[in-house]
């Protein structure tokens, strides 16, 4: 095996375009790349989702292992828009776990791996010069980022890519549809006290897999993006965030006038989750927001990377509960349609909210 990769590198390097150039990587690195790429792969979360979003996701070759995973649970909206990737031959785990030798059977080759570095909890598989030294293939390195802190690194890693695919325009629009958007959510409420804007909790938030509804984010980027206040955030400086658990006790004594439930709690099944919870759970049905029906779904947007279109959609709905008469001109689900359709092709909405029991976007029911 091990003399059948090497010729197979070897075969990849002696055919390799004469005509090529360089681009610096997310990882300092130089990395010479095809003048023209047609075929490619995309390794760790997030990666494949990049690739979408430059409208080059046809480009792709072969996925790795979660891909091919059918569920009834999927916040992807970028798989749900490809059904496709379904299809494509597997080249190795998820969050990075590469394996090289398989990566030289895919036939036809890549002809340049994305590779996604930095993502955090769970990551492993060859680092980047380990993986191109196995393939021959040259391998770029990318960093997520997300809609704050990271914003750089995310514009940076949608600018690589479209170097070197030929999409920097396309790049560059989305880049300035998230300027707009973001705009447009931050400048309805921009104007409200800090003392007068609502406050509210989520739960139910996924990381690394569904958990219930003492999981939360104090950052979570939908409240960000219309000002509302995050119960969470008030026991210190949570601008890069994290999940964590919020005691139950600690949520009893908020008592939040809303509540809102991430709907990737409904992976741990009818008997356990989040919904279950607040439908069984004493001490919650003591709170002013179950009583009163008050708790409403949101679209999960923390699943294999960072859904950037479900953070946006899950924002204008927010702000029509918590600014009605700011958003009044806002449809929620045609808003996230619209939505999905710049970022992924296909307007996904309802096909979501099915998957989730038809919860997104509602008071969800606690009886």
């Amino acid at each position: 095996m091990r003399l059948l990769c090497l010729l197979a590198v070897c075969t990849l390097l002696c055919t390799a375009p004469v005509e090529a150039r360089q681009v610096v990587d997310a990882a300092g690195r130089t990395v010479t790349v095809p003048d023209t790429v047609r075929r490619v792969i995309c390794s760790g979360s997030g990666c494949l989702r990049l690739l979408t979003y430059l409208q080059a996701q046809d480009l792709a070759v072969a996925v790795d292992d979660i891909e091919g995973k059918r569920t009834q649970f999927d916040a992807r909206p970028y798989a749900l828009a490809n059904p496709r990737f379904k299809t494509l031959p597997v080249f190795g785990g998820f969050r990075g776990q590469d394996n090289p030798e398989l990566i030289l059977t895919l036939d036809p080759a890549p002809q340049v791996i994305f590779k996604m570095v930095g993502t955090g909890r769970g990551t492993s598989g060859p680092e980047p010069d380990e993986l191109q030294g196995r393939t021959g293939i040259p391998v770029v390195a990318l960093r997520a980022g997300n809609l704050h802190e990271r914003r750089s690194e995310l514009a940076a890693a949608l600018r690589l890519m479209g170097a070197v695919l030929g999409r920097e325009a396309r790049a560059e629009a989305v880049l300035s549809f998230f300027d707009r958007t973001m705009a447009d959510l931050q400048h309805r409420t921009a104007d409200v006290p800090a003392k007068s804007r609502p406050a509210a909790y989520v739960g139910g938030i996924a990381y690394a897999g569904p958990h219930g509804f003492q999981s939360t984010e104090p950052a979570y980027p939908p409240f960000r993006l219309v000002n509302v206040e995050n119960l969470a955030a008030r026991d210190g400086d949570t601008a890069n965030g994290g999940v964590r658990d919020i005691s139950r006790e600690q949520l009893i004594a908020w008592n939040p006038d809303h509540l809102f439930l991430d709907l990737s709690t409904l992976q741990l099944g009818e008997s356990a989750g989040g919904l279950h919870e607040l439908r069984t759970d004493p001490a919650y049905r003591t709170l002013a927001a179950v009583r009163s029906g008050r708790v409403y779904g949101l679209l999960p947007y923390n699943w294999y990377g960072q859904n950037l279109e479900s953070i946006l959609a899950n924002a204008y709905y927010i702000g029509t509960l918590l600014y009605p008469d700011r958003f009044a001109d806002i449809d929620p689900a045609a808003k996230a349609d619209g939505i999905f359709s710049f970022m992924v092709g296909k307007p996904l909405f309802a096909e979501m909210n099915r998957r989730f029991g038809g919860h997104a976007f509602r008071a969800v029911p606690l009886r």
